[in-house]
């Protein structure tokens, strides 16, 4: 693979940089900005319907049996994160601007991603059965977790209340357990489907990016954003990201998992989901400076699937090497 290659966008962020190019230009304003809000709402219960109907009951029991695993990851996601955001707090107000901290320490709080985690996983020679239960269960427990934990992190802040929790529950929680219900008939339908269906995914996301950037060029708000501060949040996600690399890959190892496993933890255990953060962004953190909050995930994404691949690669390259690839 050519060196521009490794660094340029992959398609969906091509697709969510034209989308906040769009917001930036033409801004939905008025009635629209109303139907563009209703039809962002309804295709994120729709996405979360289908993430409860694609889970098997086989794939919960098969995730449980692989605890230790799964205990290391989740660890990682809702536990290690959190505290290496909080303790990146003399960033605010100094190098950050208090709503990109927020967006980082965010960001801290969510689930892992489950396609980018298994899809690695495979190309570096992992255990896939494990990433994938592990990344489904961390997205089953993020509708949970992720809401209380930004209670917790963010309530010094200010910018988060409890009532949104009920939001959570009613267009994400709500939707999950009507999916799971409704598995046994209609699980395999939407597994044989699971390509066509993924654009309910990513629409649905870029339905949200597309309202949040209109909001945030109507208010005014990138008037806010200088150029320094947007490179201190490159350098700060990108370390980020190596720091949880890093943390993953020397405890699976010093905890005595087998190669495969490690792989597994070091890929589930340092990504971050998109799919799902930018939805619970809209409901957690409605009236705040909605743009820049969104904006440190949008650019860790961007570059955890860069690294991610490379680190993928390196790790399938040393496949026939007894000793395990450090980040």
């Amino acid at each position: 693979m050519s060196a521009l290659s490794r660094v340029r966008p992959d398609e969906f962020t091509t697709a969510m940089l034209a989308t906040v190019m769009l917001a930036f230009l033409l801004p939905c304003r008025g009635t629209s900005a109303g139907i563009f809000g209703d039809l962002a709402a309804a295709a994120i219960g729709l996405l979360f319907f289908l993430q409860g109907a694609r889970l098997s009951r086989a794939a919960i029991v098969a995730g449980a049996l692989h605890w230790r695993l799964h205990l290391v990851i989740f660890a990682a996601t809702f536990v290690l994160f959190p505290v290496v955001g909080l303790a990146l707090r003399p960033l605010s107000g100094t190098l950050l601007t208090p709503p990109l901290y927020l967006g980082l320490l965010f960001l801290c709080t969510l689930p892992s991603t489950v396609q980018d985690s298994v899809a690695f996983t495979s190309i570096a020679g992992g255990n896939v059965a494990a990433a994938l239960c592990s990344a489904s269960a961390s997205s089953i427990f993020g509708i949970f977790l992720t809401p209380l934990l930004t209670g917790l992190v963010l309530d010094a802040h200010g910018a988060f209340s409890l009532n949104a929790l009920r939001s959570i529950g009613l267009e994400m929680l709500l939707p999950f357990v009507a999916g799971q219900l409704l598995q046994p008939w209609i699980g395999s339908w939407v597994q044989a489907r699971r390509r066509a269906l993924s654009g309910v995914d990513r629409g649905s996301v870029l339905l949200v990016v597309y309202t949040v950037f209109s909001a945030a060029t109507l208010s005014g708000i990138w008037h806010q954003l200088a150029l320094g501060p947007l490179m201190a949040l490159f350098a700060a996600a990108g370390s980020l990201l190596a720091l949880m690399l890093a943390i993953t890959a020397l405890a699976a190892r010093g905890l005595g998992f087998s190669r495969e496993d490690q792989i597994a933890i070091v890929f589930c255990g340092s990504k971050k989901s998109l799919v799902t953060g930018i939805p619970m962004a809209n409901l957690l953190f409605a009236g705040h400076a909605l743009g820049l909050i969104v904006l440190p995930l949008m650019v860790f994404y961007q570059i955890q699937l860069m690294a991610c691949a490379a680190l993928a690669r390196r790790y399938a390259r040393a496949v026939r090497s007894p000793a395990i690839v450090t980040p």
